[in-house]
């Protein structure tokens, strides 16, 4: 059992040292392509740190046991709110981030769909096929949102000398593309590879003291494969990087629930658990949905919602467990 606590710990360093580099090589990533950070956040960034939560799925799947692929996704989904944004707002608070209202709607407008379609469950192929067709139009969106960005830049700096962007910590107009490259790589590898390691022997761990698949699914599972986008939002949120930490945990639920589970039932059937539809969807729901006022009215998420949102979590671990 020594040997599990080590590998756990050993990935959460990982968690750590990758999540930094990806936020550094996504900022300096959209500084070179005139793309906002949030727009980075919402594809590389969200779609890197959501790695550990396609693979335990797709594994789940063939190993037998498609059910824990469901509470991975919505345990994730609720992980990413209120403990994702919830710790480093407690830790130093989450100031009001550029427009994000388009893309918080695609989310809770996705969160809404696939309910409906896990009271139609199982998942099956064409359940799927929805499910990534829906993604595919919010990428077709965001990829157009990007080339206007750039279109409008482009003019700006022919019109004006270009500003300096102090903001960024660690904007390098002049690092060169192959640095750039490298750190997204390594974060992008490193994630996955520490969520592994941290899942794998905290499954373990807990199947040694007789856990449930299912709350090994909602909570376990949930939490370790959230650890990528806590990493990478806890050092967004040191740097002062709030869009990249906000667009993380929406374009990472995005992903969570339209790509994942999208692809997942391409490789099998998916049940749906009536204890799933009866409460967890509902807590995820309602924890994207209290997102709102800080999405809409520009509200900044202080220390004191941060130690709610932790609560909160915690309280519906509790549930969970009891």
């Amino acid at each position: 059992m020594a040997a599990e606590f080590a590998l756990a710990g050993l990935g959460l360093v990982i968690l750590l040292l990758a999540g930094d580099i990806l936020v550094k090589g996504a900022v300096n990533l959209s500084l070179r392509l005139g793309i906002p950070a949030l727009i980075v956040s919402l594809t590389i960034v969200a779609f890197g740190t959501s790695a550990p939560e396609l693979l335990i799925s797709i594994k789940s799947i063939l190993d037998g046991a498609p059910g824990l692929a469901l509470g991975n996704v919505v345990g994730s989904n609720t992980a990413n709110v209120l403990l994702v944004l919830g710790i480093p707002a407690m830790l130093s608070g989450l100031h009001a981030a550029s427009d994000t209202r388009s893309t918080f709607l695609f989310m809770i407008g996705g969160t809404l769909v696939f309910i409906a379609l896990a009271f139609a469950g199982p998942f099956t192929w064409w359940h799927g096929l929805i499910l990534l067709a829906l993604l595919g139009g919010i990428l077709f969106d965001a990829a157009r949102s990007a080339n206007a960005h750039r279109v409008a830049a482009h003019g700006a700096a022919q019109a004006a000398p270009p500003l300096e962007d102090d903001a960024l910590d660690e904007a390098d107009p002049d690092m060169p593309w192959w640095k750039i490259g490298l750190y997204v790589a390594l974060g992008l590898a490193g994630l996955p590879i520490g969520a592994d390691l941290l899942v794998d022997s905290s499954i373990a761990i807990a199947s040694a003291y007789g856990v449930s698949e299912t709350i090994i699914g909602l909570t376990l599972v949930a939490v370790g494969t959230s650890l990528p986008e806590l990493a990478t939002t806890v050092m967004a949120a040191i740097r002062r990087h709030t869009d990249v930490a906000l667009g993380n945990v929406i374009g990472s639920n995005l992903f969570n629930l339209l790509g994942i589970i999208g692809i997942s039932s391409f490789v099998g059937q998916i049940p749906v658990d009536s204890e799933i539809m009866r409460f967890d969807l509902w807590v995820m729901l309602a924890a994207s949905l209290a997102l709102a006022p800080f999405v809409f009215l520009r509200w900044s998420m202080g220390r004191l919602v941060g130690v709610i949102f932790t609560a909160l979590y915690a309280g519906y671990i509790t549930l969970l467990l009891l």
